[in-house]
């Protein structure tokens, strides 16, 4: 009878773990589910190389995409030392070296693991491009040294090279109606949607030596020239975008002094109605003509210095805009920009940047003002003595203060007759940033380029609740004690016997 019940209980222990064992195996087997590993930040920066500066931008996204475009914010700036690359023409390796200490900034940011898979871009704008009208060869070798620089760093180089106006327009646009979600929107379903009454926002960029206006018109661009088609999230759009070569601000201001001088006779004492009275300062006239957007009078000693003495004349002064901006040539009229180019009616709102932006904040006319006051602020501006503004701006360097009341005016003559801003005034705003991102071309570059750069592909994790989990783990150490205790019982059972 003990030797029946001692079978009869290793065969209850047997077929107890033998239905643990199979329970074990169903839980391990049933209701499994797929998650989504969280995806990779990627960086990427953009150098903007512009006439007066440079600057670096370093981006991140997330490893997946949008219909193919990355969603990218900004995550550090860094403004390089010194002027911009177009001014090594003396010592081109000296560009390169410039860019080092916003180079290590990048690198101390970007993981160590990443660098090597993070693309570093540089566009070069209208400062390198005037330089490489002049000297191309010159402007190449300063190219030629800032990618030895970038590439003595472990970051994936893809090119420095000089982008053309209608990319540094467009782009600029881009950047804009990013920040804005006029292009891509986010729900509070964690959707990434495209937004129906999106507002798209026009874009005026002024530079030291270009400027720009981009915007989406009414009817189509008649000027094939002047449309710039875009793909972004899935959505086709096309942008009219014209750039002026040789009007930013510093090259307008230029050519202003170079007609005064070249309607001034013999004096070599030249009054200037745009500085203030009790300013003046003295040109060499190699500087004053070194510019391919002036042309050099006949008799011509590079040597000879002229002197520019303020007579603070606010009135002659917006008159003396007229003379370096051609407002009447046009064979489009009355679809016309200045300078005899193409341009539909301006639509919309506008966001007004850089030279824009710097030149109303010091006036107090940022984000905006009604125009009455704004052509008051910059009268009132303009007749001030130099004595006076000095004393009302001790802290702001006098190559910057000498400007503002001609750079003043020359905005104001572009805005109002140049792209006819007249009775759309109000629709103009004048920004530095929007979202804490700086405005620029640099973020619409980079999102237009994350359509070429890879998205990361899913990366699935295979899992069970943590309830099931913890019964799965229950029986099968419940299975292995009950095969301990058979063991033990045979064991035992041996040495009976």
């Amino acid at each position: 009878m003990g030797v029946q019940m001692k079978a009869l209980l290793l065969g209850a222990a047997m077929a107890a773990v033998a239905c643990t064992t199979i329970i074990a195996l169903v839980l391990s087997l049933a209701n499994h589910q797929n998650v989504d590993q969280p995806y990779s930040t990627q960086y990427g920066i953009v150098f903007d190389a512009g006439s007066t500066h440079t600057a670096l931008f370093l981006y991140q996204w997330l490893g997946n995409k949008e219909n193919n475009t990355g969603i990218v914010s900004q995550k550090q700036s860094c403004d390089v030392d010194g002027d911009g690359i177009s001014s090594y023409v003396q010592n081109p390796p000296a560009a390169g070296e410039s860019l080092k200490k916003c180079l290590d900034v990048a690198k101390a940011v970007v993981p160590e693991g990443q660098q090597k898979t993070t693309p570093v871009y540089l566009g070069a704008t209208a400062g390198m491009r005037l330089l490489s009208l002049q000297n191309k060869s010159l402007a190449d070798s300063i190219l030629v040294e800032v990618t030895k620089t970038i590439q003595s760093y472990p970051f994936d180089f893809r090119g420095a090279r000089i982008l053309s106006g209608m990319e540094e327009g467009a782009y600029g646009w881009i950047t804009i109606n990013y920040l804005l979600e006029s292009l891509i929107k986010h729900t509070f379903e964690g959707l990434w949607i495209h937004p129906k009454a999106g507002k798209i926002i026009g874009a005026l960029d002024l530079g030291g030596s270009s400027t720009q206006i981009s915007f989406t018109p009414k009817d189509p661009v008649k000027n094939p020239d002047s449309a710039f088609n875009l793909q972004l999230y899935g959505y086709k759009y096309e942008v009219y975008t014209q750039s002026y070569l040789c009007y930013g601000k510093d090259q307008a201001l230029k050519k202003i002094q170079v007609y005064l001088h070249k309607t001034n006779g013999p004096s070599s004492v030249i009054s200037h109605p745009c500085y203030h009275v009790g300013y003046s300062i003295s040109v060499t006239l190699a500087d004053l003509y070194n510019s391919p957007c002036v042309v050099k009078p006949n008799n011509f000693n590079p040597t000879a210095t002229v002197i520019f003495s303020g007579t603070g004349n606010s009135s002659l002064c917006l008159s003396l805009m007229e003379k370096i901006v051609n407002l009447s040539d046009c064979a489009f009229s009355p679809e016309c920009g200045f300078n005899g180019v193409y341009q539909p009616p301006v639509n919309g709102e506008f966001f007004a940047f850089s030279a824009y932006f710097y030149t109303f904040d010091f006036l107090g006319l940022v984000p905006k003002a009604p125009l009455t006051r704004v052509l008051s602020t910059i009268d009132s501006h303009c007749n001030k003595t130099w004595t006076t503004l000095t004393a009302e701006n001790p802290t702001i360097k006098a190559k910057y203060l000498k400007d503002y009341c001609a750079s003043a005016h020359y905005i104001m003559t572009i805005l109002l007759k140049g792209y006819k801003f007249n009775n759309a005034w109000d629709q103009i705003s004048f920004e530095k940033q929007v979202a804490d991102t700086d405005v620029g071309w640099t973020l619409g570059y980079m999102l237009n380029l994350t359509n070429m750069i890879p998205s990361e592909r899913t990366r699935a994790v295979t899992g069970v609740p943590h309830s099931q989990w913890a019964a799965q783990i229950f029986f099968i150490v419940f299975a292995l004690f009950l095969s301990l205790l058979i063991i033990v019982i045979l064991f035992v059972r041996d040495l009976s016997h």
